[in-house]
């Protein structure tokens, strides 16, 4: 009984190790459907204008799991970016406002004068 449980997980073992670097990109696209909805998430990967970033990301998490990771990765890393372009100065200036609280602010005034 042993010798089966060993056999099998020698063959199962190289299948659940090539899906893991694919998994996160199926998470990413299937919680932003369930979050946003099939139809806005639709319209946020075909708009006119993002359709450079959507294709380049697409194109990455396809070669993610055609097992090429390294220049899927790669890919959709600049697709990521040419998607969420516009969200970055948002981002930065949420991350600027954070700064202006209270107890947040002294901490990264006396973390400076440290440096």
């Amino acid at each position: 009984m042993s010798w089966l449980c060993l056999q099998t997980s020698a063959v199962l073992q190289p299948r659940l190790f090539s899906v893991t670097p694919s998994t996160s990109q199926i998470l990413f696209l299937s919680g932003l459907t369930f979050i946003i909805g099939l139809r806005r998430t639709a319209h946020f990967f075909f708009q006119r204008h993002k359709f450079r970033g959507s294709f380049f990301f697409l194109g990455g998490v396809s070669l993610v799991l055609c097992r090429w990771p390294i220049i899927g990765m790669l890919v959709e890393s600049y697709g990521f970016v040419l998607l969420f372009r516009s969200f970055f100065p948002m981002a930065v200036g949420f991350v600027l406002s954070a700064l202006n609280i209270p107890y947040l602010s002294t901490y990264f005034s006396s973390s400076s004068s440290m440096v």
